[in-house]
């Protein structure tokens, strides 16, 4: 599933969907799901370094002896301007291991993290910061 003709198609089908929805103007013009597209060329490594990070915290915790988790729900603001924006935020925190976004509202998402140590990674704003970035309200 991995081979790159598969990958070609598979990112080749993705901006054709997002042409055609903008060409059939469906998504809000504030969206912009090309330009978004194209950030997320930046925006991409970044996370999967988040997601190889806690991975590994994850996985150190659990093969510990004594499994030292502390279970925490936190607020942490969302400054994104759209929905696209807050729902790409929303799920780059649940993709990484250890956190789950489980309500987003305008300016905020809860979050259920395995530990406390984790909570200010996610209170400092990096993701944050680049997610805003990535729809193009710096």
């Amino acid at each position: 599933m991995y081979e790159p003709l598969m990958l070609v198609f598979g990112v080749a089908s993705c901006l054709l969907v997002a042409l055609i929805v903008s060409r059939l103007k469906i998504v809000d013009s504030s969206e912009r799901p090309l330009l978004i597209f194209a950030r997320m060329i930046s925006y991409v490594p970044w996370l999967v370094g988040e997601v190889v990070k806690s991975n590994i915290d994850v996985a150190r915790r659990i093969w510990q002896k004594e499994m030292p988790i502390s279970p925490t729900i936190v607020t942490v603001p969302a400054s994104q301007k759209t929905a696209l924006g807050l729902v790409i935020h929303a799920n780059s925190i649940t993709m990484t291991p250890g956190t789950l976004s489980i309500d987003v509202e305008p300016g905020l998402i809860e979050v259920h993290a395995l530990t406390s140590d984790s909570i200010p990674d996610l209170q400092n704003g990096e993701m944050d910061r680049r997610v805003t970035k990535l729809e193009g309200n710096n």
